[in-house]
């Protein structure tokens, strides 16, 4: 039997401002990762995972401004269904419903992993709508595995980028000397046993960005996904090259520690 996320979020906007937001290539790419849509019936969609490469999909639902489906192709694919609903006073809520997850192990990685990524996601999403509204940021997402279990991994990462660990709505916070360079102020924290992330609004205005460890084994995914709404924003190439560097896989050629 299919298992489905199901999660929702309350965001400030209009219902068209909002379906922007979640139904066109620019509106994700500003929040989630690199994504184009071709905005009918039968067009096609593709999701740009950086190193961890792109996938494709359809859309098979198209119902502007309320509902819209993308409905994944291979083996292994996935729907991603999106429902916006106004409420008064200017917000609306906005509901993933995402299926095709089957039973058992082979799956129970996948559906957990996606399941604390979409909460992160989706906590992006309200903030890009709170402080970018309208705008459409270029977008960097590296990662790269980190040794866990995920506390470890997290202090790891923080220590590395000259950030303290234990950080709070509100922190400013800048990155260290030897880092290509971020600052800004803490907007949200979520921290689960597999998940930890810090969302940052970056100064002046250049864009927002977050720092996530997910997974809770041996290796863990550390990444930054990084969006740019000027050109002296985020510089993710040179994030990119910094984050290798500075977590570089072992040498297969390294001795073994015993």
């Amino acid at each position: 039997m299919s298992r489905e996320i199901e999660l929702d979020v309350e965001v400030p906007g209009t219902v068209d401002e909002v379906w922007e937001a979640i139904a066109t290539g620019p509106g994700i790419t500003s929040w989630f990762i690199p994504m184009t849509v071709d905005e009918r019936i039968g067009g096609e969609v593709v999701m740009d995972f950086g190193d961890h490469g792109s996938q494709t999909a359809t859309v098979t639902a198209w119902e502007p401004p309320n509902r819209v489906v993308f409905e994944g192709t291979g083996a292994r694919a996935l729907a991603y269904e999106w429902l916006v609903e106004a409420r008064d006073g200017g917000t609306c809520i906005v509901r993933l419903v995402n299926s095709g997850f089957g039973d058992g192990a082979d799956w129970d990685g996948e559906y957990e992993g996606m399941s604390e990524g979409w909460r992160i996601f989706l906590e992006h999403l309200r903030l890009q709508l709170t402080h970018f509204r309208g705008h459409h940021a270029t977008t960097a997402t590296p990662s790269v595995m980190v040794p866990g279990p995920n506390g470890v991994a997290w202090r790891s990462v923080c220590a590395a980028l000259g950030i303290g660990a234990e950080l709070s709505v509100g922190d400013h916070v800048t990155t260290g000397d030897d880092t290509p360079g971020l600052s800004g102020v803490v907007a949200s924290m979520l921290t689960s046993e597999a998940a930890r992330a810090a969302l940052f609004v970056l100064d002046g205005d250049v864009g927002t960005a977050f720092v996530s460890v997910e997974g809770d084994g041996d290796q863990v995914a550390a990444s930054l996904y990084l969006y740019s709404y000027r050109a002296d924003g985020p510089d993710g190439a040179a994030w990119k090259s910094w984050l290798t560097g500075r977590f570089a896989p072992p040498s297969a050629d390294a001795p073994a520690v015993t």
